[in-house]
This record gives C-alpha cells, structure tokens and sequence, in this order.
C-alpha cells in the first residue's frame, strides 16, 4: 500500500513548548519507530507543517536591519531543509539499516490571482497575547487573527495547483525510497512568460500544507492519505463539554458540517477531497497514534458512501 503522511507543524513542535530544535528533535524521535513500522509495511512518503518554524524564521530575520527581511518563499525552502533533515537523522536512527531516504526540495505551482492574496488565513509563527500581537501588528504591518484562547500572525494561503518535482518523487518511491517532500505546502511558485520561456519566481505566502499533500497523493497514486496533528481526530463541538469525536465519516457527512478555517477546516476538506477524487480512505489522527490510524483503528477514518454502506451491514 502506497501511504502519504503529512506531519503538521504543531504535531512536529506542540502548542506551549520551545521553539527549538531539540524540542522538534525529542517528537520527531518519539514519532520515528511508528513510521518506521509504517515503512516497513508500505511505500511511505511524508509531508510536514511548517507554520510554527517559518514564522519564528520570519521574525529573526526581521530582527536584521541591515538587510532586507527574508520573503517566506525563501523562509520556506529553509524549513523544507532543516525540518527534514531531523527527520532523516532521527528516522535512520530507527529503521532498518537497509532503508533509503531522500527528501526533495519541492515548489509548488499558485496563482497570482488567488483571492487568497487579499484574505489572509494561514496562522505562522509563535503564539501571542491579544495584547503582543496587536503591538506586532502596528510595528510590523503583520496582519494578526485570534488562534483558540491566543493570537498569532497569519499570511496569505493560496491553493496548490501543480507539483515541479512530482516526476522525481515517483521515481524514487518506485525504487523503494521513502520521500519526504512538500514540506510546509511547498514553495510557493508563480509561473509567467518572459521571451517565450515560463519563468518560475517566489512569492510572499504559505501554502496549506494539507491541501498539498492531498494533491501530491492523488498525483502519486496513493491508497492513502493521513493528517497526523496534535489531537487525536476530528471533533464535533470541540472545547465544549459535549465535544464528540468523529469516528468513522464520508465526505458528504463532514462538507455538511463547518470546522475552522485556519485549523481543523483545511484538513477535513482536503480529506474529503482525496476520497471524492479517488474512491480511497484518508485519516486525521493524533501523530502517537498514527499506526492506529493507518490501520484504521484509532482517529477519524474518511471512507467513500458506499464503503460506509458496507460497514454498516
């Protein structure tokens, strides 16, 4: 079974923790022999979030003022790298010593036209106090929403529309290489014309790192697509008393119901997306649990009406 797991970013660095390396490195390493039990059994590809890092990225570099700030296309390349690389460090620290990795420094192509230029949604960096954010906001022109009981900056969030090095990627997991790749949504690519030739140039956003991942598993063939955050699955009422976690869903049962925009929201359509085109199951479920969730046991498994059905007899 071919599977593509996308790490989010604050399952890889948890809400309330430093924003350090070895923080990243201590969960990675906690994820590591789950994905090597993975890996073992099926190709493996892995995705990973990258809101928390590239916007901690993003204020260091604004810290510089003898230099231009860094864009977040460039920001993003960087965490493609170093978050990818504990992952390979921790990862062959656990798997058989015959397993092979590769990670691909992948752009994705967006439209300069998104609405989401004009509509900023996708929270980066570290968590704020109404208080700290709004002093951000007037020092830096960051625009700033409320995340849960915090506040965070968020930045524009286009969809995905085409993955460069989608070709490479097959290649490799067709000779038995796991691929980490995509990561933090991929490097947000604009692609125009200049003497006839296309012209590829980054641009100032974030791409959604589930919407990515989901088009990269349609495009890879994927039997199935996995969301490994920092909660357990997908909840109705979440941080209420009656909260209630989803079990077993279709897609028609979650675009009924109505999830965050800058959290939960993305996942679940993208979930429903990949089943819709497909005919194949995705899963959202706590990163402790992902074998659980491979198998279909634990978190919120997304499964075509018909598979439903049949459960159901």
């Amino acid at each position: 079974m071919r599977v593509v797991v996308a790490l989010g970013g604050n399952a890889l660095l948890r809400r309330g923790e430093p924003m350090t390396t070895e923080a990243q490195r201590q969960n990675v390493a906690r994820a590591a022999p789950a994905l090597a039990a993975i890996a073992v059994e099926h190709e493996l590809v892995i995705s990973h979030g990258n809101g928390p890092q590239v916007g901690l990225l993003a204020l260091q570099s604004a810290a510089y003022h003898d230099a231009e700030p860094s864009t977040l296309d460039v920001l993003g390349a960087q965490t493609q790298g170093m978050i990818a690389y504990v992952l390979e460090q921790e990862m062959h620290n656990v798997f058989p010593a015959t397993e092979r990795f590769a990670t691909i420094l992948t752009m994705v192509e967006v439209d300069g036209d998104d609405p989401a230029f004009a509509n900023p949604t996708k929270f980066v960096g570290p968590v704020y106090t109404e208080e700290q954010a709004r002093r951000l906001a007037a020092e830096k022109g960051w625009p700033v929403r409320q995340d849960g009981t915090s506040w965070r900056r968020v930045v524009p969030s286009p969809r995905p529309q085409h993955i460069f090095e989608l070709d490479a990627i097959r290649i490799l997991l067709d000779r038995d290489v796991v691929v980490i790749c995509a990561g933090g949504g991929g490097i947000p690519t604009l692609v125009t014309e200049v003497d006839g030739r296309p012209r590829l140039t980054g641009v100032e956003a974030v791409i959604d790192k589930d919407f990515a991942t989901e088009l990269l598993a349609r495009e890879v063939g994927a039997d199935l697509f996995v969301m490994a955050t920092d909660v357990d699955g997908v909840y109705l009422d979440w941080g209420t008393p009656d909260q209630k976690r989803l079990s077993t869903v279709t897609p028609e049962e979650l675009r009924r119901l109505e999830f965050p925009a800058g959290s939960m929201g993305p996942k679940v359509e993208a979930a429903a997306a990949f089943v819709e085109a497909t005919g194949k199951r995705a899963a959202i479920g706590g990163l402790a649990d992902i074998t659980d969730v491979v198998a279909g046991r634990a978190g919120t498994q997304v499964v075509p009406a018909g598979a439903r059905e049949e459960e159901q007899r």
